[in-house]
């Protein structure tokens, strides 16, 4: 009987980046990477009965997803959930359908402003990310460190939105020169 042979090395790079995924609740973006596994190393049975059972999980995950988000807080929850899994169109069709009811959903805003960012649109992430803060402005906090944002840090427009000037220490004149 031959000896075992080692699994290939791609094939178990390509398998850690779906498990990470899984474990990152990024479903599609986990599943698409088993099913990858699974047509580029067929012949790769230790890795492919793992896979077989992660894969399994992924889909029995994003099926319990709902089919067709009706609320605002189902479809932010679903675009929440794509935006995850890296389905950007997905993400924006559903964050826009929220827009289109409410252009003050707080969250919606916020979730395009990520999407515009991981699409290096500055400055239509920058302007979401305003509309957000300006409406709910614990946003701030988030948003300093959101992974989504990340290109953006060192931006003066992103700094700005994230912590703004504060007023200048000391004292304040009035009119009449009074301080307070």
């Amino acid at each position: 009987m031959p000896p075992a042979q080692a699994p290939d090395a791609q094939g178990v790079a390509l398998f850690q980046q779906a498990m990470e995924a899984l474990q990152r609740k990024r479903y599609g973006l986990a599943a698409d990477r088993f099913r990858s596994l699974l047509k580029q190393f067929p012949a790769e049975r230790a890795l492919r009965d793992r896979t077989r059972v992660y894969l399994d999980l992924a889909e029995r995950e994003l099926n319990r997803q709902p089919a067709n988000p009706r609320t605002l807080e189902e479809r932010v929850t679903a675009a929440t959930a794509a935006l995850n899994n890296e389905q950007y169109a997905d993400a924006e069709r559903l964050v826009r359908s929220v827009l289109a009811e409410d252009a003050r959903h707080d969250l919606a805003l916020y979730l395009m402003a990520a999407i515009e960012a991981r699409r290096d649109e500055v400055e239509a992430a920058l302007s979401y990310l305003g509309r957000a803060i300006a409406i709910s402005p614990e946003v701030r906090a988030q948003a300093r460190h959101d992974a989504d944002f990340e290109r953006l840090r060192n931006s003066e427009a992103f700094q700005t939105l994230v912590d703004p000037p504060s007023a200048p220490s000391g004292s304040r004149k009035l009119r009449r020169g009074h301080r307070i």
